[in-house]
């Protein structure tokens, strides 16, 4: 037996072993938790916030204790603390240093900034930082959410107001379906449909929501254009999704709200969900239908109704 079989033997039996013992590979941790290779390993190296086994090859294998840690971690940078305070605050209970709006607040308003001069490398490198360091749940609900309201404000009537719409949108777009694209290529399984129910061609919270979905190993397919609804029914028989997630932004058509999306969901061979804003302005006229009014409240029904998970082991990143 040569000396790289017995190194591989190693491995195997040090792995079986750690697997006994309840230890889990970072890739089956990122599955999970839902936080990537990429943060997790950023969270150990430039702030010591988890500290995993390492095997003689230098494979990380994480306890029991590390995924208890990183739930602890995942609280804190719901409530909007800073990443690099949530260290003293596990060890040592320290207050934070600023108020839990600060660091986000400091964010959207350089991700603004970068809107306002059209500046798509400096917005690359802001989405790409915090990218490193957050999971994509905690993005969509401190940074990307609030800011798509903020924009929505400060588009109203101002000039220049278009410029910056179709470039951020443009931008929005291109960064998360690249991501899922890739993460498409890596799970298996029926994927989730996801229809865009407004007028507008783009509707960033459909891409938010698709993009949440994708990073707990679903497969997702998109149609960001408007679909008529006597052709939603054709999508569903080619593609035979395992969940259907329709989104509207603004009011919908009353015919639309009253006749076909209960009809739909009455055909409809899969779970059926209607998101987006829409969803709160007609809530009255949708009762009986499955409702989320954002792409949090989206990810939560998804996720409660366990329509996540792949046929394949690959894990992908955000």
């Amino acid at each position: 037996m040569t000396s790289e079989t017995i190194a591989d033997d190693e491995i195997g039996h040090d792995y079986r072993q750690a697997l006994d013992e309840g230890y889990l590979p970072i890739r089956e941790v990122a599955r999970s938790t839902g936080i990537n290779a990429v943060t997790l390993r950023a969270w150990e190296r430039r702030y010591g916030l988890i500290v995993p086994y390492r095997t003689p090859k230098g494979h990380r294998l994480y306890s029991p204790a590390n995924l208890e840690r990183i739930n602890a971690i995942l609280a804190w940078l719901a409530r909007g603390v800073a990443v690099g305070q949530v260290k003293a605050l596990l060890d040592h209970g320290q207050v934070p240093q600023a108020t839990s709006t600060d660091n986000w607040s400091r964010q959207r308003n350089e991700l603004l900034a970068c809107i306002a001069q059209l500046n798509e490398r400096r917005l690359d490198d802001r989405f790409n930082s915090a990218l490193a360091l957050y999971p994509a749940s905690t993005l969509v609900e401190q940074l990307f959410w609030p800011l798509l309201g903020d924009l929505r404000q400060r588009w109203q009537g101002q000039f220049g107001a278009r410029a910056e719409q179709v470039f951020f949108l443009s931008w929005l777009r291109s960064k998360l379906a690249t991501r899922i694209y890739h993460c498409n290529r890596q799970v298996g399984g029926a994927p989730l449909l996801l229809i865009n129910l407004g007028e507008a061609p783009m509707e960033p919270g459909l891409w938010l929501c698709a993009w949440l979905a994708s990073t707990s190993d679903c497969p997702v397919e998109v149609f960001d254009w408007p679909l008529p609804p006597n052709e939603l029914l054709t999508a569903l028989e080619h593609i035979a999704p395992r969940a259907v997630l329709l989104y509207a932004e603004e009011a919908l058509d009353g015919t639309l709200v009253r006749r076909h999306l209960p009809r739909l969901a009455e055909l409809c061979p899969v779970p059926l969900l209607i998101a987006g804003p829409a969803a709160h302005i007609h809530r009255d006229a949708l009762t009986g239908l499955e409702s989320a009014c954002d792409p949090l409240a989206a990810y939560a029904w998804l996720l409660r109704h366990g329509l996540f998970g792949a046929q394949e082991v690959t894990p992908c990143s955000n």
